[in-house]
């Protein structure tokens, strides 16, 4: 193994491509602990905005309508490394506080226990503190968590559990706790299972999930940009970078790149890495081609990656065998699409008939999952307002399919082929809130939301298919995101993305500062009893 060169801080420029999270908080590491000068760091961001899949914001289908595509379930245990970026970054609307205070605030204040996690088809909220596990499914769990990840290789959940399993109240709320489906990476699974095994003994009341005071592109990524920007860090929106050469010495077996070329709204360019600059790519996209709808109309669900938010991955991979394998993740689109779902609500007749129905307030109810509907649907009703530019008087709430291409129970197609209002309509009667039904639909806007890659970094894989942070002999780039290899870390984590940076930024620079431990609970024998008793409860 080549030696890495260490930057020197001061002379150092980087080059980073992607500005979603993983992208920002590279950058915030290197002004922060390696000292590197803020005007000279460059993000280069095909979009206009930054954030990546952290979004959330006003719709473009309908006026006065709000939209997240997704929501990121925050822990205190394992996002140790989110909570060290964000404990330095002011909130977004008290500089003497940073987003880590604020968060912590809001959680002391509105606390999760969820009182309605499983309802049946007959509207009846289940008891979900009974796990329903059998003795061969907890035989079947041991012998997952037993298997080195190596030997399990590329196989399915199902090739380790029986169809029963997929039965139980526990795979009922992990898999729309944190989106598997059974046909997803068992060795992906396994890491699960270590990583949260604390979250076993509440996965019925996720009174162990932190959120954001307001959608995380308010409360994290506005602010993380703000202090980016006011740093005086170079942010080039509208920037793509479609290709990247490098070079190779065979016998030290040191690799660099040395070239970047980008596309702006002007033209192109050319950029040439000289010895002190260090390149950064972000790869793949689980939010690429979303196509989005409103009440009345349908998103489109892209096939064929129209946009280009897989192809600089796909263009890379081809120049090395360790650069990953993007074809493993984006290759079967009907097995990792979702859709999802927004409500903005004029006046809160919905909303209080929810709290009446359920018994938590906006906030405190996490997950809601109608697990025999057709369309498998699951609803979070956020504290209010979840935007901060929200108007007074209007509401909204985010929900998600999972299972889009069966037949609603009410709505008699599937849930790709509905409207908003179609959605709506089907959601109302699945609580059996019918006399509200023509209320609610004159007074909301749905914004649907397609992704065809929601879960593509849960797909069956095997070594090699996700490069290193730092592939081997790198003298000067690295790769993060969701679709690089970090060993014992879980994806679909916003704390996968900021490790990743991390690790990059530490490693080039030298510094000297510790990176949190992944956290694994079976290290404590108080969360691993735990853990033990519910399981077996």
């Amino acid at each position: 193994m080549p030696n890495k060169t260490t930057f020197d801080a001061k002379q150092a420029h980087l080059w980073i491509i992607g500005g979603g999270i993983a992208g920002m908080a590279a950058a915030a590491f290197a002004i922060r602990d390696a000292k590197v000068p803020a005007h000279n760091i460059h993000i280069l961001e095909e979009l206009n905005i930054a954030g990546g899949s952290m979004d959330g914001g006003e719709t473009p289908q309908a006026a006065h309508a709000w939209v997240t595509r997704g929501g990121r379930m925050l822990t205190d245990e394992t996002y140790l490394c989110l909570w060290d970026l964000f404990s330095s970054i002011p909130s977004l609307e008290n500089p003497d506080v940073s987003v880590r205070e604020e968060c912590r605030a809001f959680n002391a204040e509105i606390k999760t226990h969820a009182r309605a996690r499983l309802i049946d088809a007959e509207h009846h909220i289940l008891d979900a503190s009974k796990l329903g596990l059998s003795n061969l499914h907890r035989a079947q769990m041991l012998r997952l968590l037993a298997s080195k990840e190596e030997r399990i290789g590329s196989r399915r959940i199902d090739e380790f559990f029986d169809d029963s399993f997929f039965q139980s109240n526990f795979w009922r709320m992990w898999r729309t706790t944190f989106a598997f489906q059974k046909w997803h990476s068992a060795a992906e699974l396994r890491r699960y299972f270590l990583r949260f095994i604390q979250e076993l003994p509440r996965i019925h009341t996720l009174a162990g999930v932190k959120r954001t005071k307001y959608n995380q592109y308010d409360s994290m990524i506005y602010p993380l940009q703000r202090w980016l920007v006011e740093q005086g860090v170079d942010v080039r929106f509208g920037h793509y970078v479609t290709d990247a050469d490098f070079s190779s010495d065979e016998s030290t077996q040191e690799r660099r790149a040395t070239k970047l070329y980008v596309k702006l709204p002007e033209g192109k360019e050319e950029i040439d890495l000289k010895q002190h600059d260090l390149a950064i790519f972000t790869l793949g996209s689980i939010t690429a081609d979303s196509r989005y709808g409103g009440n009345h109309d349908v998103p489109e669900l892209i096939r064929d990656r129209q946009d280009h938010g897989w192809r600089l991955w796909e263009t890379l991979s081809k120049k090395a065998a360790d650069f990953g394998r993007p074809m493993s993740f984006y290759g079967n689109v009907d097995e990792h699409k979702w859709e999802s779902f927004t409500l903005t609500m004029q006046g809160d007749v919905l909303l209080k008939r929810i709290v009446d129905y359920t018994g938590n307030e906006p906030g405190t109810g996490a997950l809601m999952t109608w697990f025999e509907s057709g369309w498998h649907l699951s609803i979070v009703v956020p504290a209010q307002p979840h935007f901060a530019n929200l108007p007074d008087n209007t509401f909204t709430f985010w929900g998600y399919g999972f299972e889009i291409d069966h037949i609603g129970d009410y709505i008699k197609k599937p849930m790709s082929q509905a409207t908003g209002q179609e959605i709506l309509t089907e959601l109302i009667k699945q609580r059996g809130f019918d006399d509200i039904l023509e209320h609610v639909l004159a007074n909301t806007e749905v914004t649907t939301v397609m992704m065809p890659y929601a879960s593509a970094l849960f797909a069956c894989r095997k070594s090699g298919d996700r490069p290193l942070v730092i592939p081997k002999g790198s003298q000067n780039f690295a790769f993060l995101g969701q679709f690089v290899e970090i060993e014992d870390d879980v994806v679909f984590t916003v704390e996968y993305s900021v490790r990743g940076a991390m690790q990059a930024i530490y490693e080039f620079f030298g510094v000297t500062r510790d990176i949190p431990e992944i956290y694994n609970g079976l290290l404590d024998p108080k969360v691993g009893l735990k853990a033990l008793e519910a399981v077996f409860h």
